[in-house]
């Protein structure tokens, strides 16, 4: 196993997200925005963003593990994911309790697990 293996649920060194609070900020897929992060977790192994995708998808909310997160732009507010919009809108179906769900959690882990695109 690669020393440094992606890992889902931990936000990237160089993504720049160390003690941000991230609530309000925009989220842009590879191919445009989806939303804004309506909340986030910083919690070791365990980190997230809940994004409310607005009329995109229907109002819709989605859960994005940490280790999808690219890059933080804080004078902008935004949060860049490597992930397209289809890939964000096909994910596993997000209820407000999933987030502490291990069997969500892990659907959602393998879901989009994998080296992120560089």
């Amino acid at each position: 196993m690669a020393m440094n293996a992606y890992d889902p649920w931990t936000f990237r060194d160089e993504a720049g997200v160390t003690g941000s609070d991230l609530v309000g900020y925009k989220v842009e897929a590879t191919d445009g925005s989806i939303g804004k992060i309506d909340s986030a977790s910083h919690d070791v192994a365990a980190s997230y963003l809940v994004v409310d995708t607005g009329v995109w998808i229907f109002g819709k909310k989605v859960m994005l593990p940490a280790g999808v997160v690219n890059r933080v732009d804080h004078e902008d507010q935004k949060v860049f994911v490597d992930r397209s919009k289809d890939q964000i809108k096909d994910a596993p179906e997000y209820a407000a309790d999933s987030h502490t769900d291990e069997a969500y959690r892990a659907k959602l882990g393998d879901y989009y697990g994998g080296n992120p695109r560089m």
